[in-house]
């Protein structure tokens, strides 16, 4: 029987970035030998996504041996496939983590999350990465009601937390940003951004070649015995550590029973249209800003670098992919921007991400030399980037915004990796039915 891992890496050719708009302009390309004989480390990495790449770049910093294996090619999975939005903030609104944690640990993670967004911007402009990053994301809410609550959490981030760079916005601004009937007002958060998720991964693996990690592409990770020396077995080698890794987000499979119960792949799709006139671009969203609307079931959309609608939208939560990714996006983008419904669209893909139960991510010390950090739930673009910095600092003696972290107290999924599939299933068509039905 196929596992869960095999059966999402199914939906795409071995070794191959899927057909995307990011990968068909990504600006350089990934030649990792495949792992051809045992090696050792100080640092053994699993996954070329952002927590891995992150992880490795800092540790080699820090003068750490560092070996990183990817099934497929660097940037291959959620890392190289998502929407390109950089979001300030934690995955889930201060006001919700004051009632979980108490108002200074909401503001501890408040500027965790605030640090998250300083690496990323550090990384790409100390290591000269071209990744086409624009500031600005607009929060736009789908329904009247939500506005006031909208106006009062902005004054409460601008007041409680000092955060100056978000401003309410009315009904007759949002329609003037953004080219649809569709909202009735939102935030606009100038310091979060967008950017080509692809490049920004792609640019990170370069920064750590360059500073001596061993990269080793299309090998596949089967399974790693815990000790004082991790032993790590793929399907080409072994690697033997003094300390491990995880950084597997959606991609994990059944490599760690932990982790697995506390994170839950589910499927989200983007499709790119033909390049649009600078007009017709300007109409749709004027200022260039990224959009994440309040839907449960949430559409996420910007424009790329050559002015093509970049929009993501639907969800699976089983393991395989529809048919037609275009057909299937196309739905949900012509309804907010009908003038849409018959534009070409050159490129549709879909992607697996990991989200935790209380949409927070998921760090823990599975083993005193094995740590794993995933479950971004949609927020991973700048957070797991920063966790590889969190995870370097760890290994290197300071583990202080690690246990912060941790202290999170992610719960696992009721019936751990077993049950939580169908439990999300049935929740999940329930909170999309909400959707349709505007309640």
């Amino acid at each position: 029987m196929l596992s869960s891992l095999d059966l999402l890496t199914a939906n795409d050719v071995q070794g191959v970035h899927a057909p995307s708009y990011y990968a068909a302009t990504a600006n350089r390309q990934t030649d990792h030998p495949a792992l051809s004989a045992d090696v050792s480390c100080d640092v053994c990495i699993i996954g070329g996504g952002f927590t891995g790449l992150s992880s490795a770049l800092h540790l080699a910093e820090r003068g750490f041996d560092v070996v990183l294996l990817e099934a497929h090619r660097v940037g291959w999975g959620a890392s190289g496939r998502n929407g390109g939005q950089v979001g300030t903030g934690q995955r889930v609104e201060q006001t919700v983590l004051e009632r979980r944690h108490g108002l200074d640990q909401a503001k501890v993670l408040w500027d965790l999350a605030l640090d998250s967004m300083d690496v990323t911007l550090d990384l790409i402009r100390d290591h000269e990465i071209a990744c086409d990053y624009r500031p600005g994301v607009l929060h736009a809410d789908h329904r009247k009601d939500y506005v006031p609550e909208t106006r009062d959490y902005v004054e409460h981030l601008n007041t409680v937390y000092g955060y100056d760079k978000v401003r309410f916005v009315d009904e007759t601004e949002v329609r003037q940003m953004v080219g649809s009937p569709a909202y009735h007002g939102g935030s606009l958060d100038m310091g979060s951004g967008h950017l080509h998720p692809l490049n920004l991964a792609l640019g990170l693996a370069g920064a750590g070649v360059a500073k001596g990690v061993r990269v080793f592409e299309n090998t596949k990770v089967l399974s790693y015995e815990p000790g004082q020396t991790v032993t790590v077995k793929t399907d080409k080698g072994e690697v033997r550590a003094k300390h491990l890794i995880l950084g597997c987000n959606g991609y994990l499979g059944k490599l760690d029973k932990k982790t697995a119960a506390h994170v839950l792949p589910i499927n989200n799709f983007i499709v790119a249209t033909e390049p649009l006139s600078d007009a017709d671009a300007k109409a749709l969203i004027r200022d260039n800003v990224a959009v994440a609307d309040s839907k449960f079931v949430i559409n996420y959309f910007r424009l790329s670098a050559d002015s093509r609608m970049l929009f993501g939208g639907g969800e699976t939560y089983g393991y395989q992919f529809p048919d037609d990714i275009k057909s299937f996006v196309r739905k949900p983008m012509a309804e907010i921007f009908p003038q849409l419904k018959d534009v070409r669209i050159d490129y549709g893909w879909g992607g697996t991400l990991a989200i935790t139960p209380k949409r927070m991510p998921y760090f823990a010390k599975i083993h005193p030399n094995v740590l794993s950090a995933s479950g971004y739930s949609g927020h991973g673009v700048a957070m797991a980037t920063f966790a590889g910095k969190v995870l370097a600092e760890a290994i290197g003696g300071s583990a202080e915004r690690f246990d912060a972290f941790e202290r999170i107290k992610v719960p696992s999924f009721p019936g751990g990796d077993k049950l939580r599939h169908p439990l999300l299933v049935l929740a999940m068509t329930w909170y999309a039915l909400r959707d349709k039905l505007g309640i």
